[in-house]
């Protein structure tokens, strides 16, 4: 397999609300962590607003806005492939998507022995 998978991607739905966010509130990002409540949720501030530390990976840049996700909750979801969707219902309470009347989610689906190899070689797991 010569190309790495993508760890992250997104449904139509979520590139929209992107743009939508982005010409509200300017270019955004999105952080996954492992907690309860709001924090199971990825949570899209305005760039720069959430601090990233040396515990947080950057998984994927979509449609130029980078995704993080903390080190602890990568390691339980490093083998999954990540899909950002977009549902009805109310975003988490600092996530810029709360009002819209939707939220984002994640969705998922497991790596294929094969993937799994060739992100193991580059480094990625």
């Amino acid at each position: 397999m010569s190309d790495l998978p993508e760890q992250v991607v997104t449904t139509p739905a979520a590139v929209e609300l992107m743009g939508r966010l982005s010409d509200k509130h300017g270019e955004l990002m999105f952080h996954q962590s492992g907690g309860c409540c709001d924090g199971s949720s990825p949570m899209c501030y305005p760039r720069g607003e959430f601090l990233v530390g040396d515990s947080d990976v950057l998984l994927a840049t979509l449609e130029g806005t980078p995704f993080y996700m903390s080190s602890s909750q990568f390691e339980y979801w490093k083998h999954t492939q990540l899909i950002l969707d977009v549902v009805p219902g109310r975003g988490g309470m600092f996530s810029l998507e709360n009002g819209e009347g939707v939220r984002f989610l994640i969705r998922s689906r497991v790596f294929t022995d094969e993937e799994i190899g060739a992100l193991r070689s580059a480094g990625r797991i």
